[in-house]
């Protein structure tokens, strides 16, 4: 063991001479050169290979660096002794980072690695047109070189999607809105924008649950079918249609897929608008993983079924003039693939107002009846608004509720106000709203409103739709061939 730490002190001995040595000979400009290349020697003879990330490319910021950045904040906050802590812009989490100079170990694929934080000062500048920082930042990467092959590219590739994740949960969503006459803002976007706050969920969303259900698996399958649409040869995009009476919950729908997702919404204002020209270059400034809604398409602009009213062009009222085709385009042609993992939805009150165009499978892939509060929705309103279970409420006044509800044919949104008035008396609130849906239920059946077997006037609405689909698919052929009628017309006019 003596001899051990006497070999030691040699070693050392002999490094302190050889430090005193070059600070004496070696110029101060040529140090760091020096270096390099002993550390270059050094990692000849050394089982390891060693990677630097630094902060910037050239004068462009290094995206690599930043992936690095927040994927080593996931374990740094566990394992980490000295961590330095930030938030980004639009955020409301805190980031931790591993300090200056400081290190640590992660593991991928049973390969264990070393990441290294470098911070040194940045040599002075002279001239530049654009300066530097003062502080050179990196990180250094050290594998095993038996390694290297193994787990080197799929590793950087699993850093980079963990980044992705984590920016978006730790990224505040946002709101946007195209702006007024279709103006640029004071960076040259013609979005504006807001942070979204909604607090929708589909855990609070009046819905039946297996409709819920339904809707969650698709969207799911939407986010992890990135290989699927490329092997398919789709663009990777999806389309919504929300359409039912007013107060029936689209807009929470929304709201509640945005917040499942992690997606901003950008909420299109048809009427602002100019041409065709301008919605594609909407649409361009759009990010990926983002929701396009459509609010009431059919109050938008008047863009109304071909069947009914002959003709392409429409107009808004105010000067503004957008093709149907331009729509088409919008959400379904070469321009809609201009971005990757977007969902388009529209939401309409008169489903049977619209274009067949606009319906059919490639634009708006799902159709979602939102429509009258049902028992299992009630049940829901219940918990959300007065905490009661199922087994909170009297049987008598649950078994009346079940009874009378579907065929009250009252709106999740005229629920929640009757709760909502009288929530600081449970008791209250739930007998007056059994009183409101017998009221309107007895309202309903004198008007001779309700229809079918059941009463139910949900039932003859699914049956419409169902109908309006089978025309829609005979219609498809007859409406390229009206199409092409069109264009021919139109050039014969011009």
């Amino acid at each position: 063991m003596k001899e051990y730490w006497t070999s030691l002190a040699s070693l050392l001995g002999v490094l302190a001479f050889c430090q005193s040595l070059m600070q004496s000979i070696i110029p101060p400009e040529l140090r760091f050169a020096f270096l390099k290349l002993f550390n270059r020697t050094f990692h000849l003879f050394s089982s390891y290979c060693y990677f630097d990330i630094t902060e910037l490319d050239g004068v462009n910021t290094n995206e690599l660096y930043n992936a690095v950045q927040l994927y080593l904040s996931t374990s740094v906050s566990i394992a980490g002794n000295r961590l330095s802590l930030t938030r980004a812009v639009n955020s409301s989490s805190i980031t931790f980072g591993l300090s200056n100079n400081d290190s640590i170990v992660d593991t991928f694929n049973n390969a264990t690695v070393l990441w290294e934080h470098v911070v040194t000062q940045r040599q002075t500048q002279t001239f530049a047109w654009r300066p530097l920082p003062e502080e050179k930042r990196g990180f250094t990467l050290r594998i095993k070189k038996r390694d290297k092959t193994l787990i080197l590219n799929s590793y950087l590739d699993f850093i980079a999607e963990k980044a992705d994740e984590i920016r978006r949960k730790n990224q505040d969503r946002l709101l946007y809105t195209n702006t007024r006459g279709g103006s640029l803002d004071s960076r040259g976007h013609p979005w504006e924008s807001v942070p979204f706050k909604h607090p929708s969920t589909f855990e609070t969303l009046a819905m039946d649950p297996q409709k819920k259900q339904e809707i969650m698996d698709d969207l799911k399958d939407f986010v992890l079918g990135q290989m699927f649409y490329q092997k398919t040869g789709r663009a990777w995009k999806r389309g919504y249609l929300l359409y039912g009476p007013p107060g029936t919950g689209k807009s929470s729908m929304i709201a509640a897929m945005a917040n499942y997702l992690g997606y901003d919404i950008y909420d299109l204002e048809l009427t602002e608008v100019h041409s065709n020209s301008e919605l594609r270059k909407l649409l361009m400034k759009t990010s990926s993983k983002s929701i396009i809604v459509i609010e009431d398409i059919d109050c938008s602009i008047n863009l109304t079924n071909r069947n009914k009213s002959r003709g392409f062009k429409t107009e808004s009222g105010n000067g503004n003039t957008i093709t149907l085709s331009g729509l088409l385009n919008f959400t379904d042609g070469l321009w809609s693939c201009c971005g990757s993992e977007r969902i388009f939805i529209f939401t309409t009150n008169h489903i049977e107002k619209l274009d067949p165009a606009l319906l059919r499978s490639g634009r708006m892939d799902m159709h979602v009846c939102m429509s009258y509060c049902d028992f299992p929705s009630l049940k829901i309103l219940l918990r959300n608004y007065l905490g009661y279970e199922e087994e909170d409420v009297d049987d008598d006044v649950l078994k009346e509720m079940e009874r009378v509800v579907e065929k009250a044919e009252m709106t999740p949104a005229d629920v929640s106000e009757a709760l909502i008035k009288n929530r600081r008396d449970k008791e209250k609130a739930v007998r007056e709203l059994l009183v409101e849906l017998k009221s309107r239920w007895e309202r309903n059946v004198k008007g001779g409103k309700l229809r079918g077997q059941s009463g139910n006037l949900r039932e003859l609405e699914i049956v419409e739709e169902e109908e309006k689909r089978a025309i829609d698919s005979q219609n498809e052929d007859g409406d390229d061939v009206e199409d092409e009628t069109e264009l021919v017309d139109n050039v014969g006019k011009d």
